[in-house]
Protein backbone atom coordinates (compact mmCIF):
# COMPACT_ATOMS: atom_id res chain seq x y z
CA UNK A 1 0.00 0.00 0.00
CA UNK A 2 1.11 3.56 -0.61
CA UNK A 3 0.25 6.39 1.78
CA UNK A 4 -3.15 7.20 0.25
CA UNK A 5 -4.08 3.51 0.19
CA UNK A 6 -3.10 3.29 3.86
CA UNK A 7 -5.27 6.27 4.79
CA UNK A 8 -8.20 4.83 2.86
CA UNK A 9 -7.76 1.57 4.74
CA UNK A 10 -7.65 3.37 8.11
CA UNK A 11 -10.70 5.51 7.37
CA UNK A 12 -12.74 2.58 6.10
CA UNK A 13 -11.72 -0.16 8.51
CA UNK A 14 -11.66 1.80 11.76
CA UNK A 15 -14.60 4.06 12.68
CA UNK A 16 -13.47 7.70 12.45
CA UNK A 17 -15.33 10.20 14.64
CA UNK A 18 -14.24 13.03 12.36
CA UNK A 19 -16.21 11.45 9.53
CA UNK A 20 -19.12 9.56 11.07
CA UNK A 21 -19.57 10.96 14.57
CA UNK A 22 -21.13 8.98 17.41
CA UNK A 23 -20.85 5.52 15.88
CA UNK A 24 -17.06 5.85 16.09
CA UNK A 25 -17.06 6.55 19.83
CA UNK A 26 -16.01 3.62 22.00
CA UNK A 27 -16.41 3.85 25.74
CA UNK A 28 -13.80 2.09 27.83
CA UNK A 29 -10.08 1.47 27.68
CA UNK A 30 -9.93 -2.27 26.87
CA UNK A 31 -8.61 -1.82 23.32
CA UNK A 32 -6.23 0.91 24.40
CA UNK A 33 -4.73 -1.24 27.15
CA UNK A 34 -4.38 -4.20 24.77
CA UNK A 35 -2.61 -2.05 22.18
CA UNK A 36 -0.43 -0.47 24.85
CA UNK A 37 0.69 -3.86 26.16
CA UNK A 38 1.34 -5.14 22.64
CA UNK A 39 3.66 -2.23 21.89
CA UNK A 40 5.51 -2.47 25.20
CA UNK A 41 3.92 0.52 26.98
CA UNK A 42 5.68 3.12 24.81
CA UNK A 43 4.21 6.11 26.67
CA UNK A 44 6.37 5.19 29.67
CA UNK A 45 9.52 6.00 27.70
CA UNK A 46 9.02 9.77 27.60
CA UNK A 47 7.58 12.48 29.82
CA UNK A 48 4.07 13.75 29.12
CA UNK A 49 1.76 16.71 29.66
CA UNK A 50 -1.98 16.01 29.37
CA UNK A 51 -4.40 18.67 28.05
CA UNK A 52 -8.22 18.42 28.12
CA UNK A 53 -11.08 20.89 27.77
CA UNK A 54 -14.00 21.83 25.56
CA UNK A 55 -12.29 24.74 23.80
CA UNK A 56 -8.69 25.92 23.68
CA UNK A 57 -6.92 22.63 24.28
CA UNK A 58 -5.39 22.63 20.80
CA UNK A 59 -4.01 26.16 21.12
CA UNK A 60 -2.66 25.43 24.61
CA UNK A 61 -1.09 22.15 23.50
CA UNK A 62 0.64 23.73 20.51
CA UNK A 63 1.91 26.72 22.49
CA UNK A 64 3.34 24.56 25.28
CA UNK A 65 5.01 22.38 22.64
CA UNK A 66 6.49 25.48 20.99
CA UNK A 67 7.91 26.71 24.32
CA UNK A 68 9.43 23.30 25.08
CA UNK A 69 10.97 23.15 21.60
CA UNK A 70 12.55 26.57 22.09
CA UNK A 71 13.92 25.31 25.41
CA UNK A 72 15.80 22.59 23.55
CA UNK A 73 13.58 19.57 24.13
CA UNK A 74 12.63 17.00 21.53
CA UNK A 75 8.84 17.40 21.70
CA UNK A 76 6.07 15.12 20.53
CA UNK A 77 2.64 16.65 19.92
CA UNK A 78 -0.53 14.59 19.58
CA UNK A 79 -3.70 16.49 18.66
CA UNK A 80 -6.96 16.03 16.76
CA UNK A 81 -8.71 16.43 14.43
CA UNK A 82 -6.43 17.10 11.48
CA UNK A 83 -7.37 19.81 8.99
CA UNK A 84 -5.59 18.89 5.76
CA UNK A 85 -3.40 15.81 6.30
CA UNK A 86 -3.72 12.97 8.82
CA UNK A 87 -0.06 13.41 9.75
CA UNK A 88 -0.83 16.76 11.44
CA UNK A 89 -2.05 14.73 14.41
CA UNK A 90 1.37 13.29 15.24
CA UNK A 91 4.34 15.65 15.18
CA UNK A 92 7.86 15.84 16.58
CA UNK A 93 9.33 19.35 16.82
CA UNK A 94 6.64 20.50 14.41
CA UNK A 95 7.41 17.89 11.75
CA UNK A 96 4.58 15.48 10.90
CA UNK A 97 5.07 11.74 11.27
CA UNK A 98 6.61 10.42 8.02
CA UNK A 99 4.29 8.80 5.49
CA UNK A 100 6.56 5.76 5.45
CA UNK A 101 6.10 5.24 9.18
CA UNK A 102 2.30 5.30 8.84
CA UNK A 103 2.43 2.78 6.01
CA UNK A 104 4.81 0.46 7.85
CA UNK A 105 2.86 0.63 11.11
CA UNK A 106 -0.36 -0.45 9.42
CA UNK A 107 1.26 -3.18 7.31
CA UNK A 108 3.22 -4.70 10.18
CA UNK A 109 0.58 -4.44 12.90
CA UNK A 110 -2.76 -5.03 11.18
CA UNK A 111 -2.69 -8.76 12.00
CA UNK A 112 -2.73 -7.80 15.68
CA UNK A 113 -5.16 -4.90 15.71
CA UNK A 114 -7.77 -6.04 13.17
CA UNK A 115 -9.29 -8.65 15.52
CA UNK A 116 -9.64 -5.93 18.20
CA UNK A 117 -11.76 -3.72 15.91
CA UNK A 118 -10.31 -0.54 17.42
CA UNK A 119 -11.70 2.88 16.69
CA UNK A 120 -9.67 5.23 14.50
CA UNK A 121 -8.65 7.27 17.54
CA UNK A 122 -7.64 4.22 19.56
CA UNK A 123 -5.38 3.04 16.76
CA UNK A 124 -3.86 6.45 16.00
CA UNK A 125 -3.16 7.04 19.70
CA UNK A 126 -1.23 3.76 19.79
CA UNK A 127 0.60 4.80 16.61
CA UNK A 128 1.53 8.17 18.13
CA UNK A 129 2.88 6.69 21.36
CA UNK A 130 4.86 4.06 19.47
CA UNK A 131 6.32 6.67 17.11
CA UNK A 132 7.30 9.01 19.93
CA UNK A 133 9.10 6.14 21.69
CA UNK A 134 10.81 4.99 18.48
CA UNK A 135 12.30 8.43 17.77
CA UNK A 136 13.21 8.88 21.46
CA UNK A 137 11.56 12.19 22.21
CA UNK A 138 12.01 13.89 25.59
CA UNK A 139 8.41 14.90 26.24
CA UNK A 140 5.01 14.70 24.54
CA UNK A 141 2.12 17.12 24.83
CA UNK A 142 -0.96 14.90 24.59
CA UNK A 143 -4.35 16.40 23.78
CA UNK A 144 -7.40 14.49 24.95
CA UNK A 145 -9.63 13.35 22.10
CA UNK A 146 -13.06 13.47 23.73
CA UNK A 147 -13.93 13.88 27.40
CA UNK A 148 -11.14 12.62 29.60
CA UNK A 149 -12.05 9.87 32.02
CA UNK A 150 -12.53 7.19 29.34
CA UNK A 151 -10.42 8.78 26.62
CA UNK A 152 -7.75 6.45 25.33
CA UNK A 153 -5.02 9.02 26.04
CA UNK A 154 -5.84 8.64 29.74
CA UNK A 155 -3.37 5.79 30.26
CA UNK A 156 -0.44 8.20 30.54
CA UNK A 157 1.12 9.31 33.83
CA UNK A 158 1.85 12.98 33.08
CA UNK A 159 3.95 15.59 34.85
CA UNK A 160 1.05 18.04 34.62
CA UNK A 161 -2.63 18.00 33.70
CA UNK A 162 -4.42 20.97 32.15
CA UNK A 163 -8.17 21.41 31.70
CA UNK A 164 -8.84 24.55 29.70
CA UNK A 165 -12.58 25.05 30.19
CA UNK A 166 -16.01 23.41 30.12
CA UNK A 167 -18.92 24.17 27.82
CA UNK A 168 -21.71 22.12 26.31
CA UNK A 169 -20.32 19.90 23.56
CA UNK A 170 -20.51 16.18 22.77
CA UNK A 171 -23.41 16.04 25.22
CA UNK A 172 -24.55 12.68 23.86
CA UNK A 173 -21.41 11.14 25.37
CA UNK A 174 -20.35 13.41 28.21
CA UNK A 175 -23.65 14.56 29.72
CA UNK A 176 -25.95 17.49 29.08
CA UNK A 177 -25.02 19.68 32.06
CA UNK A 178 -21.78 21.50 32.81
CA UNK A 179 -21.12 19.52 36.03
CA UNK A 180 -21.58 16.22 34.17
CA UNK A 181 -19.14 17.26 31.46
CA UNK A 182 -16.72 18.60 34.09
CA UNK A 183 -16.73 15.21 35.82
CA UNK A 184 -15.71 13.51 32.58
CA UNK A 185 -12.93 16.03 31.93
CA UNK A 186 -11.81 15.80 35.57
CA UNK A 187 -11.15 12.12 34.96
CA UNK A 188 -7.65 13.02 33.77
CA UNK A 189 -6.76 14.38 37.23
CA UNK A 190 -4.42 11.85 38.81
CA UNK A 191 -2.98 11.12 42.22
CA UNK A 192 -0.42 13.72 43.33
CA UNK A 193 -0.14 15.23 39.82
CA UNK A 194 -0.75 19.00 39.71
CA UNK A 195 -3.64 20.22 37.56
CA UNK A 196 -4.29 23.66 36.07
CA UNK A 197 -7.88 24.68 35.41
CA UNK A 198 -8.15 27.44 32.82
CA UNK A 199 -11.71 28.66 33.28
CA UNK A 200 -14.54 27.73 35.62
CA UNK A 201 -18.08 28.42 36.66
CA UNK A 202 -19.16 27.94 40.30
CA UNK A 203 -20.69 24.56 39.42
CA UNK A 204 -17.68 23.24 37.49
CA UNK A 205 -15.13 24.58 39.99
CA UNK A 206 -16.70 22.49 42.74
CA UNK A 207 -16.39 19.37 40.56
CA UNK A 208 -12.70 19.95 39.94
CA UNK A 209 -12.00 20.71 43.61
CA UNK A 210 -13.77 17.53 44.67
CA UNK A 211 -11.87 15.32 42.23
CA UNK A 212 -8.51 16.89 43.06
CA UNK A 213 -9.19 16.44 46.76
CA UNK A 214 -10.06 12.76 46.28
CA UNK A 215 -6.71 11.99 44.64
CA UNK A 216 -4.58 14.54 46.52
CA UNK A 217 -3.76 16.46 43.34
CA UNK A 218 -2.56 20.07 43.79
CA UNK A 219 -5.02 22.27 41.88
CA UNK A 220 -4.42 25.72 40.40
CA UNK A 221 -7.02 28.02 38.87
CA UNK A 222 -5.67 30.25 36.10
CA UNK A 223 -8.41 32.81 36.75
CA UNK A 224 -6.81 33.46 40.14
CA UNK A 225 -3.32 33.95 38.68
CA UNK A 226 -2.50 37.63 38.94
CA UNK A 227 1.21 37.18 38.17
CA UNK A 228 2.84 39.03 35.30
CA UNK A 229 6.02 37.01 34.79
CA UNK A 230 6.66 38.15 31.21
CA UNK A 231 5.68 41.81 30.80
CA UNK A 232 5.15 42.89 27.21
CA UNK A 233 5.13 39.32 25.89
CA UNK A 234 4.08 38.98 22.24
CA UNK A 235 1.29 36.51 21.45
CA UNK A 236 1.19 35.25 17.87
CA UNK A 237 -2.31 33.76 18.28
CA UNK A 238 -4.66 36.74 18.08
CA UNK A 239 -8.10 35.33 18.81
CA UNK A 240 -9.84 37.04 21.71
CA UNK A 241 -10.14 33.69 23.54
CA UNK A 242 -6.36 33.28 23.34
CA UNK A 243 -6.02 35.66 26.28
CA UNK A 244 -7.54 32.99 28.52
CA UNK A 245 -5.48 30.27 26.89
CA UNK A 246 -2.34 32.32 27.52
CA UNK A 247 -3.22 32.78 31.19
CA UNK A 248 -3.71 29.03 31.48
CA UNK A 249 -0.29 28.38 29.95
CA UNK A 250 1.41 31.01 32.11
CA UNK A 251 -0.09 29.34 35.18
CA UNK A 252 1.27 25.99 34.00
CA UNK A 253 4.85 27.09 33.31
CA UNK A 254 6.00 27.48 36.97
CA UNK A 255 4.60 24.01 37.68
CA UNK A 256 6.60 22.55 34.79
CA UNK A 257 9.70 24.24 36.21
CA UNK A 258 8.98 22.66 39.58
CA UNK A 259 8.76 19.30 37.78
CA UNK A 260 12.29 19.83 36.49
CA UNK A 261 11.78 21.41 33.07
CA UNK A 262 14.37 24.00 32.02
CA UNK A 263 12.35 26.94 30.72
CA UNK A 264 14.11 30.28 30.42
CA UNK A 265 12.41 33.56 29.61
CA UNK A 266 13.64 33.67 26.01
CA UNK A 267 12.18 30.22 25.29
CA UNK A 268 8.81 31.24 26.68
CA UNK A 269 8.69 34.48 24.71
CA UNK A 270 9.82 32.85 21.46
CA UNK A 271 7.38 29.97 21.92
CA UNK A 272 4.40 32.30 22.29
CA UNK A 273 5.58 34.48 19.39
CA UNK A 274 6.20 31.66 16.87
CA UNK A 275 3.62 28.96 17.61
CA UNK A 276 2.53 28.34 14.02
CA UNK A 277 6.07 28.21 12.62
CA UNK A 278 7.28 25.87 15.37
CA UNK A 279 4.33 23.49 15.49
CA UNK A 280 2.34 23.84 12.26
CA UNK A 281 -0.81 25.06 14.03
CA UNK A 282 -3.54 26.24 11.66
CA UNK A 283 -7.09 27.54 11.83
CA UNK A 284 -6.99 29.73 14.94
CA UNK A 285 -8.12 33.20 13.84
CA UNK A 286 -5.90 32.64 10.81
CA UNK A 287 -5.68 35.41 8.22
CA UNK A 288 -5.52 34.14 4.63
CA UNK A 289 -6.25 37.29 2.63
CA UNK A 290 -6.14 41.09 2.77
CA UNK A 291 -8.47 43.56 0.96
CA UNK A 292 -10.90 42.14 1.84
CA UNK A 293 -9.56 40.47 4.95
CA UNK A 294 -10.44 36.79 5.14
CA UNK A 295 -10.17 35.06 8.51
CA UNK A 296 -10.91 31.43 9.39
CA UNK A 297 -11.35 29.87 12.81
CA UNK A 298 -12.14 26.34 13.97
CA UNK A 299 -14.45 27.41 16.83
CA UNK A 300 -17.50 25.19 16.44
CA UNK A 301 -19.65 25.21 19.58
CA UNK A 302 -21.45 27.82 21.67
CA UNK A 303 -18.38 28.47 23.79
CA UNK A 304 -16.07 28.96 20.83
CA UNK A 305 -18.52 30.97 18.72
CA UNK A 306 -19.20 33.32 21.63
CA UNK A 307 -15.58 34.48 21.52
CA UNK A 308 -15.56 34.66 17.71
CA UNK A 309 -18.62 36.93 17.66
CA UNK A 310 -16.99 39.22 20.23
CA UNK A 311 -13.85 39.28 18.07
CA UNK A 312 -15.88 40.17 14.97
CA UNK A 313 -17.43 43.12 16.82
CA UNK A 314 -13.94 44.56 17.29
CA UNK A 315 -13.12 44.55 13.57
CA UNK A 316 -13.44 47.55 11.28
CA UNK A 317 -15.20 46.77 8.00
CA UNK A 318 -17.87 47.97 5.57
CA UNK A 319 -19.79 44.71 5.20
CA UNK A 320 -19.39 41.42 7.04
CA UNK A 321 -19.61 38.20 5.01
CA UNK A 322 -19.90 34.94 6.98
CA UNK A 323 -19.32 31.58 5.30
CA UNK A 324 -20.67 28.96 7.66
CA UNK A 325 -21.32 25.24 7.83
CA UNK A 326 -21.84 22.91 10.78
CA UNK A 327 -22.01 19.23 11.59
CA UNK A 328 -25.26 17.61 12.62
CA UNK A 329 -24.39 16.70 16.22
CA UNK A 330 -23.72 20.23 17.51
CA UNK A 331 -26.01 22.76 19.20
CA UNK A 332 -26.78 24.39 15.87
CA UNK A 333 -29.59 26.64 17.06
CA UNK A 334 -27.50 27.74 20.02
CA UNK A 335 -24.70 28.82 17.68
CA UNK A 336 -27.04 30.52 15.20
CA UNK A 337 -28.63 32.54 18.01
CA UNK A 338 -25.24 34.15 18.68
CA UNK A 339 -24.45 35.25 15.13
CA UNK A 340 -25.02 38.85 13.95
CA UNK A 341 -28.17 39.46 11.90
CA UNK A 342 -26.60 42.23 9.84
CA UNK A 343 -24.04 39.97 8.12
CA UNK A 344 -24.34 38.47 4.63
CA UNK A 345 -24.42 34.68 4.96
CA UNK A 346 -23.13 31.93 2.69
CA UNK A 347 -24.46 28.59 3.94
CA UNK A 348 -22.42 25.59 2.91
CA UNK A 349 -21.35 22.12 4.00
CA UNK A 350 -18.08 20.33 4.58
CA UNK A 351 -16.99 17.19 2.77
CA UNK A 352 -17.66 14.83 5.70
CA UNK A 353 -20.61 12.55 6.35
CA UNK A 354 -21.51 14.44 9.53
CA UNK A 355 -22.02 17.71 7.65
CA UNK A 356 -25.44 19.30 8.01
CA UNK A 357 -26.82 19.92 4.49
CA UNK A 358 -26.53 23.57 3.53
CA UNK A 359 -30.27 23.82 2.80
CA UNK A 360 -31.12 22.56 6.29
CA UNK A 361 -28.70 25.04 7.85
CA UNK A 362 -30.22 27.87 5.81
CA UNK A 363 -33.74 27.03 7.06
CA UNK A 364 -32.59 26.97 10.69
CA UNK A 365 -30.70 30.22 10.16
CA UNK A 366 -33.69 31.97 8.64
CA UNK A 367 -35.70 31.21 11.77
CA UNK A 368 -32.90 32.91 13.71
CA UNK A 369 -33.13 36.00 11.49
CA UNK A 370 -30.03 35.26 9.39
CA UNK A 371 -30.27 35.68 5.62
CA UNK A 372 -28.12 34.35 2.81
CA UNK A 373 -27.75 31.83 0.01
CA UNK A 374 -26.69 28.18 -0.15
CA UNK A 375 -23.55 26.81 -1.77
CA UNK A 376 -22.74 23.13 -2.34
CA UNK A 377 -19.20 23.27 -1.00
CA UNK A 378 -16.72 25.56 0.72
CA UNK A 379 -14.75 26.67 -2.38
CA UNK A 380 -17.91 27.82 -4.19
CA UNK A 381 -19.06 29.74 -1.10
CA UNK A 382 -15.67 31.43 -0.73
CA UNK A 383 -15.56 32.39 -4.42
CA UNK A 384 -19.04 33.90 -4.13
CA UNK A 385 -18.01 35.93 -1.09
CA UNK A 386 -14.83 37.11 -2.79
CA UNK A 387 -16.79 38.23 -5.84
CA UNK A 388 -19.38 40.11 -3.77
CA UNK A 389 -16.96 41.76 -1.34
CA UNK A 390 -15.43 45.21 -1.48
CA UNK A 391 -11.77 45.68 -0.48
CA UNK A 392 -12.90 47.18 2.84
CA UNK A 393 -15.20 44.24 3.67
CA UNK A 394 -14.46 41.35 6.03
CA UNK A 395 -14.97 37.64 5.27
CA UNK A 396 -15.16 35.09 8.07
CA UNK A 397 -15.11 31.33 7.41
CA UNK A 398 -16.03 28.86 10.14
CA UNK A 399 -18.72 27.07 12.13
CA UNK A 400 -16.87 23.77 12.00
CA UNK A 401 -13.30 22.46 11.96
CA UNK A 402 -14.24 20.68 8.74
CA UNK A 403 -15.29 23.89 7.00
CA UNK A 404 -11.85 25.31 7.83
CA UNK A 405 -10.24 22.04 6.69
CA UNK A 406 -11.94 22.28 3.28
CA UNK A 407 -10.91 25.92 3.02
CA UNK A 408 -7.25 25.18 3.76
CA UNK A 409 -7.22 22.19 1.43
CA UNK A 410 -8.32 24.50 -1.41
CA UNK A 411 -6.34 27.59 -0.51
CA UNK A 412 -4.14 27.50 -3.65
CA UNK A 413 -7.15 27.22 -5.96
CA UNK A 414 -8.75 30.13 -4.09
CA UNK A 415 -5.53 32.22 -4.20
CA UNK A 416 -5.33 32.34 -0.41
CA UNK A 417 -1.96 32.54 1.33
Amino acid sequence: MDYQDTLTYLYNSTPMFQQVGGSAYKEGLENTLALDEHFGHPHRKFRTIHVAGTNGKGSCSHTIAAILQEAGYSVGLYTSPHLVDFRERIRVNGQPIPEEYVIRFVEEERCFFEPLHPSFFELTTAMAFRYFADVEIDVAVIEVGLGGRLDCTNIIHPDLCIITNISLDHTQFLGNTLPQIAREKAGIIKSDIPVVIGETTPETKAVFQKRAGEVNAPIYFAEENGREDYPGIEYELKGLYQKKNSRTILTALPLLKEAGYRLDEQSVRRGFAHVTELTGLMGRWQKLQNHPILICDTGHNVGGITYIVEQLKQQAFHNLHIIIGMVNDKDIQGVLALLPEDAIYYFTQASVKRALPANDLQKLAESAGLKGNCYPDVPSAVRAAQEKSLPEDFIFVGGSSFIVADLLANRDALNLH
